[in-house]
């Protein structure tokens, strides 16, 4: 009898939870309209199905923790601009870099400086890349950067390091700088802090370039690059325009 309580208790629960998930799921379907909310419940299951992203993802054998929605725009605004320079703050593994300077090979042009505070990983070796340890916003990375890049004429930057809104918005105020009109400074995860997903992480990318854009008017946001629907970076491609 006892297990019959048990079972006839357990379905009731799965009907509740299942009731309360089409709840929330109609009330985000009103409340942010249908399309969007499409989108934000492929994106949340695509980060939380534990199968695809974060180690699961891989450019020749070396992880890449981007949505590969992402990294084809790179590939077209890469071929596009073919820059001289990509800088990247925050190298983790290396597996976006690797696939820069692959990009780089078959276009005959550019070079990857990538910063990160972490410099004991071991990353792939690459003629087209040059790591730097240290902090993207120190003055000594920053020199450096400046002097490695000091006869590019056309330098592209994406920001995927520390994830908290200031040091974003220090990043955006130094590294934005150093882009080239016509070109772009990538925010890489702009979608937390529920945008839409990690709704508890607290201003983050975001944010930063929300404050970032109301006294800098050189950038606009560019939403043609967000034409796959899902990023992870939404409102985070900035064209420099003047």
């Amino acid at each position: 009898m006892n297990g019959i309580r048990a079972r006839v208790r357990g379905k009731i629960k799965k009907l509740i939870d299942r009731l309360l998930v089409d709840r929330w799921v109609f009330f985000l379907l009103k409340k942010i309209g249908l399309r969007k909310a499409k989108i934000d419940l492929f994106h949340l299951l695509y980060y939380n199905s534990g199968k695809t992203t974060y180690g699961n993802t891989y450019w020749m054998g070396t992880a890449v923790e981007k949505n590969p929605c992402d990294l084809w725009i790179y590939q077209e605004i890469i071929y596009e601009l073919k820059p001289d320079f990509i800088i990247e703050c925050g190298t983790q593994k290396g597996g976006s870099a690797f696939y820069f300077a692959s990009l780089f090979d078959l276009i005959g042009n550019g070079q990857i400086i990538t910063i990160d505070i972490n410099g004991k990983i071991s990353r792939p070796v690459h003629h087209r890349i040059t790591y730097l340890t240290g902090s993207s916003t120190s003055p000594e990375i920053v020199s450096q950067v400046k002097e490695l890049t000091r006869n590019g004429s056309t330098i592209l930057v994406s920001l995927d390091s520390d994830h908290s809104m200031n040091h974003v918005l220090k990043e955006l105020n130094v590294y934005s700088e150093l882009v080239t009109p016509g070109s772009y400074i990538v925010v890489e995860d702009s979608n937390i802090n529920g945008h839409p997903v990690f709704p508890q992480s607290g201003p983050g990318p975001m944010e930063a370039i929300y404050q970032f854009l109301n006294v800098n008017k050189k950038f606009k946001i560019d939403k043609a690059k967000e034409k796959f629907l899902f990023t992870f970076n939404p409102n985070g491609y900035l064209k420099r325009i003047e």
